[in-house]
């Protein structure tokens, strides 16, 4: 069974299919891209929330095919910074803006900042449309602080400068998998995988 996720990130991907390969292989789907599909939509991400433009992909995609169809919105909530870049993390500062660039001006605009103001958290909304219609949402949150300086090869985006306190590193210097186990997208895509194990 063909599942699309509604993304052309091959990181997020590889992500999410590692987050759910045992709910993948528990019920034989063949998870796939928004290429793979063969899927080329415009999608106007225009809602004020993660849960409306996760649902905007998803309703989106839907109308193309009569698979079902994920598609998560996320970002990065910084109390500072009266919670941007939030629903822009990904078109904060310019679509075409390297996440190097971001995360060096988020550390700059939070230099002299002290820890207790630095809190932060990574936020994601996996939003479900089913053949029928039929929707469902599903929401992750992990609550962490902006670090001082990049730190870490791991994961991407904001990765490297959101650190965890009770881990005494930024996500981005833990591996993959045990990330996987606590991120915002993880905890997101197990609440969902929940609510799918009951209807299909």
């Amino acid at each position: 069974m063909d599942v699309i996720f509604a993304t052309g990130n091959k990181g997020k991907l590889d992500e999410i299919r590692e987050i759910m390969k045992e709910f993948i292989d528990r019920h034989d789907i063949n998870l796939i891209s928004l290429k793979d599909a063969g899927i080329n939509a415009d999608i106007v991400e225009d809602g004020k929330t993660f849960e409306e433009n996760a649902l905007i992909k998803a309703r989106t995609v839907a109308g193309y095919t009569d698979s079902i169809v994920l598609a998560d919105d996320s970002g990065l909530e910084v109390d500072y910074l009266d919670k941007a870049p939030g629903i822009y993390s990904a078109r904060y500062l310019g679509e075409d803006t390297s996440y190097d660039v971001k995360n060096n001006h988020i550390l700059n605009e939070m230099k002299d900042v002290p820890e207790e103001k630095r809190t932060a958290r990574f936020v994601c909304v996996i939003a479900c449309v089913m053949p029928d219609g039929k929707e469902l949402t599903a929401e992750g949150i992990i609550e962490g602080h902006i670090a001082h300086k990049i730190r870490g090869e791991h994961g991407f985006g904001y990765d490297p400068i959101f650190y965890l306190p009770e881990r005494k590193c930024t996500t981005a210097e833990i591996l993959p998998e045990e990330k996987n186990e606590i991120s915002h997208r993880g905890r997101a895509l197990c609440a969902m995988m929940k609510l799918l194990d009951e209807i299909i």
